[in-house]
């Protein structure tokens, strides 16, 4: 996705979280310090299925969608789960927020990280990017991209991992460990549930697609 068309879709997520562009650029600009050009060809997608894992309640009852991919791309704490579970993951999607110990060693292990930078974890940025490998890690920004720091669009880090499998190409994308409607999140969370699947619903449709993790639910969605 360009930035031109993610742009106006960030506006309106910085408007209805009260976030700060300028706070995300400051945050771009330092994960930018350690940031390297990443060979994306790694992550090569074109014509194949990826499993999106989220760190949902649901994901170990939804193995069997992760063992039958292509390519499996994991939200945070789910590349654990995954990893417990004897699963390859390709690439752990994070914002350095839960288990950057996680990040940390799969880059010291060859294994891509896709590190993600916004205005609330520059001391996350700082801490733990200078631990990592920076040949395995691709950095990405919600703000507009710069140098070796990429925005392929989406906002928590499921959707941005849908997202980046759809820019490398994937032909399919399957959904485990996605729980909107978890209970146990806190008011922030939710919402930030509630604007992922409002992502996902606007990328299924430029897609021309339907994610079966949506069944069931498009009647009550807007595209953002």
């Amino acid at each position: 996705m360009d930035y031109d068309t993610w742009n106006p879709v960030y506006e309106r997520i910085l408007a209805d979280f009260g976030f700060s562009r300028e706070a995300d650029e400051r945050a771009r600009d330092r994960i930018s310090e350690y940031a390297q050009p990443f060979d994306r060809d790694r992550l090569d997608a074109s014509g194949r299925t990826v499993a999106i894992a989220g760190a949902g309640p649901s994901l170990p009852d939804d193995l069997d969608i992760v063992r039958d991919a292509d390519l499996v791309f994991a939200a945070s704490t789910a590349a654990d789960t995954l990893a417990d579970a004897g699963i390859t993951v390709d690439a752990m999607v994070t914002d350095l927020d839960k288990n950057p110990d996680t990040a940390r060693d799969r880059t010291l292990n060859g294994k891509p990280v896709v590190a993600h930078a916004h205005g609330d974890n520059i001391p996350a940025v700082d801490e733990w990017l200078p631990r990592f490998d920076a040949d395995h890690v691709l950095a990405t920004t919600q703000a507009a991209p710069r140098d070796s720091v990429y925005d392929f669009g989406g906002f928590t880090d499921g959707d941005r991992a849908a997202f980046l499998a759809d820019e490398l190409g994937a032909s399919e994308l399957v959904f485990a460990g996605w729980d909107f409607d978890d209970p146990d999140v806190d008011a922030m969370k939710a919402k930030k549930l509630d604007w992922a699947e409002r992502l996902l619903y606007w990328l299924e449709t430029r897609r021309d697609d339907q994610f079966s993790v949506l069944d069931g639910r498009r009647d009550g969605l807007e595209l953002p």
